[in-house]
């Protein structure tokens, strides 16, 4: 209670009579003024526009004065406005403006509220705060005469977190055994009521006031059986009280479909696969020294005629299956981790077999241009059995779909077996998570969060509506219960799975607090206590910097440059669109870049410019290049193309600065990943259409170098070393296994030629598209697959075994690593050289074989690297050094790497 003692009982019966009063219109009160008539708008109940941000401080962002504002509660949610008059049986809590507005910690918390008025919660009233939150609510503002001039429903996210997050965010949540006894708990401080249900029965479930969390002890007997929680709570998407039935958030097994939640210990012996318990890991690599194939679990093995368990989590234990043998190689010649695409529990894919829907032509039989491929696979994307996954129903169950009985805890014995055969192929394990948004909010069917705090987890706007600009219903995980989610999550991953990393989703919707907090959370997990290194978990991100919470408008974000220094990485984009050249969403998708022939080997797009702009604009993208070689470094000095010496900061990149990083790690390097057109895809729009298909083989495997040979680490879509094609699909998330799946044997193709991609994100680009599907020099054969394949493991070995590709700190690659001929007169449109400590790097992106000399070189002894001199490429093998004038010179479409003899 928060009452004042001091009040006599004669003032708070008077009280409790005037809360009580119903609210139905007065025959005596005051006619309304034309002013509320004329805004309507003002007395809207179904919008949100106040903030309750503490338990004394309403936030409202309002116009004009009003001679009293209160907050109306009511349990039975009956509140409306009617002929401009508050109607329904509530109790009031009386409110008094602040005087200056928020105080500047208030201001400081939460930014985008900044403007908005304050007002405090009348010290007489404070001690029906608590039972005020487990109704609706709505704030009103009155003229002196009595009139009502605003009325709008109530934010609650802040004085939840106020009144209760310090005690909840220290509960232990979900099930939880202790020798053999379950204890289930659920955060749930705005419900009414809340019960379980456990094999068809309810059980009393008992409040925690500290923390809202409602809990039940169980018996033995409870383990295993299926369960929901019951609760009834206000729901403002909905306008009305409601009792929902609805899955554990903190769910560790569920029943097919989602359907249920299952009473789970991870710990039970029975769940844990032969040899988890001892399972040895490859050594770790840093963050900064990894690389990385990102693979989807269906792709993978859907279409590998070698594997026994296609499309599952089972098809990673296929010893001698084409997939698992290619992973192997790559982890010989030095690929450290596979990052698999979303893995738990998803929303929009049916888990049994017989509910997938499959296409019900021959998709073979259309001609690779036509229109018909996608037509089919279009009919049952919907209900079919695949999708990216970046739609999350529970956060912390392995996925149904890819287990072989999706009913139960198989997914989690066989989710605990693909990691073991990752780790038995070389490969360490990487999450990709995606806490930012959630399927659905509100009551929807793949709603779960929202049905139990309705309001809290995810984030709202000015008005109370959901945000979507993930492309879904946005969390918050600045709420404190949110971030606890996400910790909570994690922290089971990798204690329960043994995964290696993680990767998340749009990284910048996210505080930079939670991310460190999980950080902190992993570090604190060793060997001795958990069976895991926490240590040595990686992490890394999208930064992107959008939506609502932009340039730090709500907190400080995890954007790119605000990870910074954090031993926590984010995708650099800089580079990637410096080789491919334009960005992933340009009208026409024949502007070129670096690997793509800009200026060197022009296409017919004139959106390119005249040959002066190409060069000009080639010049620039070789500087982006050149700072994302350093790893992004913001301090990193140079000479740009220019002649001028700048940082990596100075370099500018669509208005932003090139170079972000603090140190080798914070940025990470790809050439491509899931997103937008594959490489293979990106280059058969650029280059020329009468490229052949054995020098598209050279530019890909140069494209690729520019990620690879980069300090920091690197990602590389899986199959991108095979030429991987989606037949030009920017956007596949639900295009199907037609359109995704991975081809090992360069017998079956690269994927290309499978028809126009599906024209809800593509229908734009078949204009450009639909000549090249059918281009003799776009169908690659084996010799062009194998050798794009080996050379690319060339460069994977040079990267591990040089040192000097994974440098500990700035001021090292500031010393070893530099770009001698840049600004020069010697420095050559579609040419990189790099000198890294004992190597020298030749990137030569034209078509015409290049010298390079480099001053100061004379007389140093140089000869090709003994891997590519005794690798797979005969083309770079033809690469060669003058000494007596330190000129290296490299065949057209090729990386060379040289070292000091």
């Amino acid at each position: 209670m928060t009452g004042s003692p001091r009040r006599t009982l004669v003032t708070t019966a008077l009280a409790l009579l005037a809360a009580v009063a119903p609210l139905t219109p007065s025959a005596t009160a005051a006619p309304r003024t034309s002013a509320a008539a004329d805004a309507p708008a003002a007395l809207d109940l179904s919008a949100s526009r106040a903030q309750w941000i503490d338990k004394n401080t309403l936030a409202w962002e309002v116009q004009g004065d009003a001679a009293s504002q209160e907050l109306v509660y009511a349990r039975d949610g009956k509140l409306a406005v009617k002929d401009g008059e508050l109607t329904g049986e509530g109790r009031r809590i009386r409110l008094t403006p602040a005087e200056g507005g928020l105080t500047d910690a208030q201001r400081k918390k939460y930014p985008h509220l900044k403007s908005y008025a304050a007002f405090t919660v009348d010290p007489r009233d404070r001690d029906r705060v608590r039972h005020a939150l487990t109704g609706q609510l709505v704030a009103t503002r009155a003229g002196a005469d009595g009139t009502l001039l605003t009325a709008t429903g109530v934010q609650t996210q802040g004085i939840l977190d106020d009144l209760y997050g310090a005690a909840a965010t220290k509960a232990a949540l979900g099930p939880q055994f202790r020798d053999g006894r379950p204890t289930l708990a659920l955060w749930a401080p705005t419900a009414q009521s809340v019960s379980l249900e456990l094999d068809g029965k309810r059980v009393a479930m008992r409040r925690d006031d500290a923390g809202g969390v409602w809990s039940v002890a169980g018996a033995r007997s409870w383990a295993g059986k299926q369960y929901r929680y019951v609760v009834k709570v206000w729901a403002p998407s909905v306008q009305k009280v409601v009792t929902n039935k609805v899955t554990d958030p903190y769910s560790t097994a569920l029943t097919a479909d989602s359907t249920r939640s299952i009473a789970v210990d991870l710990d039970d012996p029975k769940l844990a696969p032969k040899g988890w318990e001892q399972l040895k890991k490859p050594k770790a690599t840093p963050l900064r020294g990894a690389q990385i194939q990102e693979l989807h679990i269906r792709d993978f093995s859907v279409e590998d005629k070698t594997a026994r368990h296609p499309g599952t989590y089972l098809a990673f234990t296929d010893t001698k299956s084409d997939g698992v043998k290619h992973l192997r190689e790559l982890a010989k010649a030095g690929t450290s981790y596979v990052h698999l695409l979303p893995a738990f529990d998803i929303g929009t894919i049916p888990e049994r077999e017989a509910d997938q829907a499959t296409p019900d032509c021959d998709l073979t039989a259309p001609a690779p241009d036509s229109e018909e491929q996608q037509a089919c696979v279009a009919k049952t994307a919907a209900k079919d059995a695949y999708n990216w996954g970046y739609d999350p129903l529970h956060y912390t169950v392995p996925e149904g779909s890819y287990a072989s009985d999706p009913d139960g805890t198989r997914r989690t014995v066989e989710f605990r077996q693909m990691v073991q055969g990752l780790n038995g192929s070389g490969l360490r394990t990487v999450m990709d998570v995606v806490y930012n948004h959630t399927a659905a909010s509100g009551q929807a069917d793949k709603s779960v969060l929202d049905k139990i705090v309705p309001g809290y987890y995810q984030r709202l706007m000015a008005d109370g509506t959901v945000a979507t600009s993930t492309c879904c219903a946005n969390t918050a995980p600045e709420n404190a219960m949110m971030g606890k989610l996400v910790v909570d999550s994690l922290v089971t991953w990798a204690k329960e799975y043994k995964v290696d990393g993680f990767r998340f989703d749009l990284m910048g919707h996210h505080p930079k607090a939670n991310i460190l907090a999980v950080r902190k959370a992993l570090d604190a997990l060793t060997l001795k206590k958990d069976g895991v290194d926490g240590k040595k978990i990686v992490l890394y991100g999208e930064g992107w910097n959008f939506g609502e919470i932009a340039d730090d408008a709500r907190f400080v974000q995890a954007t790119q440059k605000n990870m910074a220094g954090t031993g926590i990485a984010t995708f650099s984009d800089r580079g990637r669109d410096a080789l491919r050249g334009g960005g992933p969403f340009d009208e026409d998708p024949g502007v070129q870049g670096f690997a793509s022939g800009l200026f060197t080997d022009p296409n017919a797009s004139k959106a390119n410019g005249t040959p002066a702009e190409q060069k000009a604009r080639l010049l620039h993208y070789q500087d982006l290049l050149k700072v994302a070689l350093t790893g992004n470094l913001s301090a990193y000095t140079f000479t740009d193309s220019s002649g001028r010496r700048v940082k990596g900061s100075e370099v500018d990149y669509n208005g932003a600065p090139a170079g972000y990083a603090d140190a080798p790690g914070d940025a990470l390097s790809y050439s491509d990943a899931h997103d937008n057109e594959s490489l293979y895809d990106a280059l058969a729009f650029k280059l020329p259409a009468d490229t052949t298909a054995a020098e598209r083989s050279r530019m890909q495997v140069l494209a690729m170098a520019t990620s690879t040979l980069a300090q920091g680490p690197s990602l590389s879509q899986a199959g991108s070393d095979l030429l991987r094609s989606k037949s030009l699909d920017r956007n596949s998330y639900d295009s199907g296994d037609w359109f995704n799946a991975l081809h090992w044997n360069c017998e079956d193709g690269n994927g290309f030629g499978r028809g126009l991609p599906p024209a809800a994100d593509n229908k734009d680009k078949w204009a450009y598209g639909k000549p090249l599907l059918t281009s003799a020099n776009l169908t690659p054969g084996c010799a062009e697959i194998n050798g794009t394949s080996a050379a690319y493991q060339d460069l994977v070995k040079l990267r591990a075994t040089e040192p000097a590709f994974s440098l500990k700190t700035t001021d090292q690659i500031q010393s070893r690593l530099s770009f001698p001929l840049s600004g020069t007169s010697a420095e050559t449109p579609g040419v990189i050289t790099m000198e890294l400590g004992n190597l020298v790097v030749v990137f030569n992106a034209t078509p015409q074989a290049q010298e390079q000399r480099v001053a100061g070189l004379e007389g140093t002894a140089y000869g090709l690297h003994p891997i590519q001199a005794r690798g797979a490429d005969p083309v770079v093998k033809s690469a060669s050094y003058a000494r007596g004038s330190g000129t290296f010179s490299v065949p057209a479409r090729t990386v060379a790497v040289f070292e000091r003899g």
